[in-house]
Formats: C-alpha cells, sequence, structure tokens
C-alpha cells in the first residue's frame, strides 16, 4: 500500500534538528570530521582505543574502513549472529561443534561487513542525500569506491576460506550465500521489497549451519529460514522507516514506504507470523519449557516496540530496530536451556 500523501508522511514522522541534503546535492562533509549518524558511541570508543597505537596517517585510513564495515555499529553482525547461533544449536541438538561454532561465528562477522562494503558502493550516490547516511565514509569522501569493492572482495575470499574448513554441501551453499550478500543492496532501486532479500541473505547461514552440522538440511532448517525472513523484514521496516522521508525525495524503495500509513497494523501481522513459525520450530525441534519461555519474552519485546513506534518518531523506530537483538538473544537462550534440560 502506498503512502497517501508526502504531507502525511512528514506528519507521521517528525523531523529531527539534524539537518538534510537536498535531493540531488551531493556535497560533502570535509574529510575526516564526518561520521554516521546512527553510529555506536561505546563501539566508537573502542575502535578508537584499538587504534591508538598504530600512526596516525594508518589510524585515520583503518578507521575508515572499519566505519565503512560497520564494525562502530555491531548490531547489524549480532541480527546474523543469533539465528545462525540458533541453526548450530537446533542441528547439533546440543553444543555445536567448537570448530564449527568459530568458523561461523568469524564468518557472521566478515559477511556482514562484506555485505556493507557493497552497499556503501551501490548507495554512493545516494547515502549523501540522507541525514543517517551522509556520513558514511564513500559518501563523505573518505573512501573511494575502487577501495570499498578491494574491500569487499577481500572479505568474501576470507569467508570462503573459512567455508572450505567445512562440508561439499556448505560449501555448494555459500555461493549461493554471497550471491544474496551482492544482490541485496541494489533491489531497493528496482523493488519495494529490499528487505526481503535482506532477510535470506541474512538468514542464509542458517541452511549452511544444518548442512555443516548433519549433511542435510531438514524440514525445521527451512522453517527456521523462513521465520528469520520475517523477523528481518520487519526489523529492517523499522530501520527504514527511521529514513523514510529522505527515501521518498531520493527515490529508494522500502517496505516502509510499501506499507505507507499501513505499516503498523502490517508490522503487527508480521512479528505475530514469526512468532507462530518459531512456535512451530519449537514443536519440530521438541523443545522443553525454557523455549517457551523466551518465546514468551519475545512476543513481550515485540509488544514494547509497538507501543514505543505508535507515533513513528525517527529515535523510537531506530531504538525498536535496535531492541531486536534482545529478542534474538532471548531466543537463543531459550534454545540454549531447553536442550540443555532434555
Amino acid at each position: 500500500m502506498a503512502p497517501t500523501s508526502r504531507k502525511r508522511q512528514r506528519r507521521n514522522l517528525p523531523t529531527t534538528s539534524t539537518p538534510r541534503a537536498r535531493p540531488g546535492v551531493t556535497s560533502r562533509t570535509p574529510r575526516g570530521s564526518a561520521q554516521p549518524a546512527d553510529s555506536s558511541s561505546r563501539a566508537t570508543r573502542v575502535l578508537d582505543w584499538l587504534l591508538q597505537k598504530l600512526p596516525a596517517p594508518y589510524r585515520s585510513k583503518a578507521r575508515d574502513y572499519l566505519v565503512l564495515t560497520r564494525m562502530d555499529r555491531p548490531i547489524g553482525a549480532l541480527l546474523l549472529l543469533w539465528p545462525t547461533w540458533w541453526a548450530l544449536w537446533l542441528a547439533a541438538a546440543d553444543f555445536p561443534p567448537v570448530k564449527l561454532l568459530v568458523i561461523f561465528t568469524l564468518g557472521v562477522f566478515s559477511m556482514r561487513a562484506a555485505g556493507c562494503a557493497i552497499n556503501d558502493f551501490a548507495d554512493r550516490k545516494l547515502d549523501p542525500q540522507v541525514a543517517r547516511t551522509a556520513g558514511r565514509p564513500i559518501a563523505a569522501g573518505r573512501v573511494t569506491p575502487r577501495e570499498a569493492l578491494i574491500v569487499f572482495a577481500s572479505l568474501l575470499v576470507f569467508s570462503f576460506i573459512l567455508v572450505l574448513f567445512t562440508n561439499k554441501l556448505t560449501i555448494e551453499l555459500s555461493f549461493a550465500g554471497a550471491a544474496l550478500a551482492a544482490l541485496y543492496p541494489f533491489t531497493k532501486r528496482y523493488t519495494h521489497l529490499p528487505q526481503v532479500v535482506l532477510g535470506a541473505a541474512f538468514g542464509w547461514s542458517i541452511p549452511m549451519a544444518f548442512a555443516a552440522v548433519s549433511d542435510t538440511v531438514p524440514a525445521v532448517g527451512w522453517l527456521l529460514f523462513i521465520a528469520n525472513i520475517i523477523w528481518s523484514v520487519v526489523y529492517d521496516t523499522q530501520y527504514a522507516m527511521v529514513d523514510r522521508d529522505d527515501d521518498l525525495k531520493a527515490g529508494a524503495k522500502s517496505t516502509a514506504i510499501l506499507f505507507g500509513d499501513a505499516d503498523l497494523p502490517i508490522l503487527g501481522i508480521l512479528m505475530a507470523t514469526f512468532l507462530l513459525a518459531m512456535l512451530f520450530v519449537g514443536q519440530r525441534a521438541a523443545l522443553g519449557w525454557p523455549y517457551w519461555l523466551g518465546l514468551l519474552v519475545a512476543a513481550g519485546l515485540f509488544g514494547w516496540q509497538m507501543w514505543r513506534i505508535q507515533g513513528r518518531e525517527r529515535d523510537a523506530c531506530l531504538w525498536a530496530f535496535r531492541n531486536n537483538n534482545w529478542l534474538g538473544m532471548a531466543l537463543w537462550i531459550g534454545i540454549v536451556l531447553a536442550l540443555a534440560v532434555r
């Protein structure tokens, strides 16, 4: 459902005091002074501490590469990590093999970083027009598009080397995962459903995890994959609601724009569908009461998110997006404890 009007959108999404660039204007912040508006101050301090021993010229460039790959915003990696860990524990029906746990955990961070690098390359002309993203390294002129492609390729190679330590089926599945990661950033130009592609890219570690542990992907693995796509659409729509005004002006597409004034009811339906899918996962995996308690906590967190974003304020939508980290953790803890008390 398309928005009824831009006037209505601006009323639903009060603007902040942060100045926004006009559409078509790609003026850039002076080199070294810009920073993405949604950076985590805690993660940024950690990066600065880790880099303090480097010589100043190298420190600045290293920091730009880390920001390019969103190391200053670890929330995205965590939202990818929890479903991967769900799958590893469910596939092993216990604590997964340490080797696979290390491989997939490192793979989560490297593939997420690669996805961010190619995303900023694809959005290099769009990001300067959006308040939240104008400080990103490519948009601000601190990293060149060529450098971003080199970072992307390097991270893909590292991720593939990790996969080589698994089995044939997992290696074969990894090619589809790499294609999804590369495809996602370009979908927002041609479809209002880039969040669905993001969900598939973020969730592809699920069938890979099952394949690595058991050399097959059972029905519960694909059910978990579908559930994760639904969850990704939920939290990335919340994220897209932050930029909806700017995206409308810049011509970008998203589920937040597609849903329009029906965004909150549709989010509620998607949340309920995700919880139902995860209920079926628990049934098929024969999980006990700790999992059902975790699912109850997840339902409560969804309710809290809906209450907070009912006014569609930007800060509230960004908070709701980040809150999904705790939801993913609650479900993982439920799975771990349910398997432990069997």
